[in-house]
């Protein structure tokens, strides 16, 4: 997540540590985040495996039975989150994939879609300069998904809801709605802005931030704290900066030595409970929109 912007398709040292010297508090706080994940996981799974869920992986089927299923009433979800992206060094490059892989499977247990494979590159320009951060052209992401909702309404579907993880995708997604919409094809997405509703806005306390912050690190602390490491979380805000994060001092750009954007140190399991529940409900609510279009 990070840095919105318009366009169309053609350093802190860390605090707030964990040691390993934390009180029998801290440890029993943590262990019992860990067995909640734990057992989210296994309800999950048990669900899915007792044809509980809703939703329906593409990827699990075979021709015969995706033909059955790609109807013209059908609902196409499609997860979209960055495996390559950096997100300060307490967070892992692959942060928005698991944001989108926990979002899907929360919206396959209870909504009546088909969930397309995840798309794990796209448009993310901000953060070129951290090793390991990948992005595509604004024009390649826009057609990628123009192609792929072109290529699966081929079959029948008409409705496409992006189960969008970023900010500057936007740039690139909405030029690609329009260019559906002129073929007849409903495409609508997750907007962040959005759903980081009243909610977010009540639990947040950093200064500013966007990216590997506060909300961000709760929302991990939250869905998956395995993949945390707050004893490497900082506060690193630039409120002056402008344009995309950079590791090097200029007058362009928008200086973060450590890749966050935010102060990470607030980050908390109960913050990210807020966060995460209002927006499932916010990407529901936009799912049975389209689903009436």
């Amino acid at each position: 997540m990070l840095l919105a912007a318009s366009g169309v398709c053609a350093s802190a040292a860390p605090s707030g540590q964990l040691s390993g010297v934390a009180d029998q508090g801290e440890r029993k706080v943590v262990a019992v985040i860990h067995k909640q994940t734990d057992l989210n996981q296994t309800e999950m799974k048990a669900g899915s495996q007792a044809g509980s869920t809703k939703g329906i992986l593409l990827e699990d089927l075979t021709w015969q039975e995706a033909e059955k299923v790609l109807t013209p009433e059908t609902i196409v979800v499609i997860p979209l989150g960055a495996a390559a992206k950096e997100h300060g060094p307490h967070l892992k490059l692959k942060n928005d994939w698991l944001i989108a892989e926990y979002l899907k499977q929360r919206i396959m247990s209870e909504t009546n879609v088909v969930v397309a494979p995840t798309v794990n590159y796209h448009f993310y320009p901000a953060f070129v300069e951290y090793p390991g951060s990948v992005t595509l052209s604004q024009d390649t992401a826009c057609n990628m998904i123009v192609d792929i909702c072109r290529s699966l309404a081929h079959f029948g579907p008409r409705r496409f809801y992006i189960l969008n993880t970023g900010v500057s995708t936007v740039r690139a997604l909405q030029p690609a709605k329009e260019k559906l919409a002129a073929l007849g094809i409903q495409m609508t997405y997750s907007d962040l802005n959005k759903l980081h509703g009243d909610g977010a806005k009540q639990v947040s306390k950093q200064e500013g931030g966007t990216h590997a912050d506060e909300i961000e690190t709760s929302m991990m602390l939250y869905m998956a704290p395995e993949t945390v490491d707050m004893s490497k979380a900082a506060k690193d805000y630039d409120p002056a900066g402008q344009g995309g994060l950079t590791r090097t001092k200029s007058d362009t750009g928008t200086y973060s030595p450590t890749g966050i954007f935010g102060d990470a140190t607030l980050g908390t399991y109960e913050k990210g409970k807020v966060i995460v529940e209002e927006m499932v409900a916010g990407i529901q609510s936009d799912i049975e929109t389209l689903r009436k279009l």
